[in-house]
């Protein structure tokens, strides 16, 4: 598939900018579908003038669906949210949403949809977010059989949630928490890794239709990512051991918060997703011919603004 036009739903978020970024550097036209497209207004430096267009678009609605299709002939959904709020609810956005999407592309004859979903996505999930990220695959397959599903660990790179998260906390607290004792897995996927796997399954035809888990090249515990972290920003922390049931508690007060409109550090969903692993399984980068990156070399990039002595000192890592 040669350059053309593209719509990406949600554009303006920590894998979408990557995304448009991919897409315009190939000739194509992006429509970034948003909420706020004054907002995602850093999007259009990243093609021509012109290039890059951002639109209003709810994905709960059908009608601004279509009209954010409208002149495309590929379309990817990276709309997700790692928590609940009364205006945003996961049965809603994850689960509902993809089918609509789906049902449109399919109503305007696009060739191709890309669906991106996350690893651990099963209807038998213990958390929110895995079950409706099922939900969700299920509902676009059926809305648009060739839909291609991308399903990435833990996505890591400048704008991170997670990584920058706990370099902050490492920077103010005594020690890092390792729920459960931080045995639970992980395969974090370097986001430049997961934009160009998108950009490669909207174009090519090969994929339509499969399933795919994209993790990055090693599997670490979350005690490993804890000690990689105070290693990349040269700080000495102690790694606190504490009970699930803690994590639960947390995510308690994390719930009524995000009710408020107060970020949480932790939902109750988020701490049953702590209980299982997050590393892929089956086909995954290598059908796309891509190499995936490992975190150690991307994380002193952006995580040196950590250390104690600032961004310009050597890192040791």
């Amino acid at each position: 598939m040669g350059p053309s036009q593209v719509t990406i739903f949600g554009a303006s978020g920590f894998v979408g900018r990557h995304v448009v970024r991919r897409f315009a550097a190939q000739g194509w036209r992006v429509v970034a579908a948003v909420r706020d497209p004054e907002g995602a207004g850093f999007l259009k430096p990243m093609g021509d003038v012109g290039q890059v267009v951002p639109v209003n678009c709810d994905i709960r609605d059908p009608a601004q669906v279509a009209r954010a299709l409208g002149g495309s002939t590929a379309a990817v959904n990276l709309v997700g949210i790692l928590y609940e709020t009364r205006s945003n609810r996961f049965a809603d956005l994850h689960g509902t949403a993809p089918g609509i999407i789906a049902g449109a592309v399919a109503e305007a004859g696009l060739r191709s949809f890309v669906h991106v979903s996350a690893i651990g996505a099963d209807a038998d999930a213990p958390a929110s977010y895995a079950q409706t990220k099922a939900a969700g695959e299920q509902a676009a397959r059926g809305a648009f059989a060739d839909t291609v599903i991308l399903r990435p660990s833990v996505v890591f790179g400048p704008e991170d949630a997670f990584f920058n998260r706990f370099a902050a906390l490492a920077r103010l607290a005594p020690a890092l928490p390792l729920f459960g004792g931080g045995h639970n897995k992980f395969q974090p996927v370097y986001v430049c890794d997961v934009a160009d796997a998108v950009f490669e399954a909207a174009i090519k035809s090969a994929h339509k239709g499969h399933t795919y888990e994209l993790g990055g090249p090693h599997i670490y515990t979350f005690q490993e990512l804890m000690e990689l972290v105070l290693a990349v920003i040269e700080r000495r922390r102690g790694l606190l051991s504490l009970p699930m049931a803690l994590a639960d508690l947390i995510g308690r007060f994390g719930d009524i918060g995000a009710w408020f409109g107060i970020p949480p550090q932790l939902t109750r969903d988020q701490a049953q997703l702590l209980r299982i692993d997050n590393v892929a399984k089956g086909p995954g980068f290598e059908a796309f011919a891509i190499r995936p990156t490992a975190a150690e070399a991307i994380l002193p990039g952006y995580l040196d603004r950590f250390r104690k002595a600032g961004r310009y000192r050597a890192s040791r890592l």
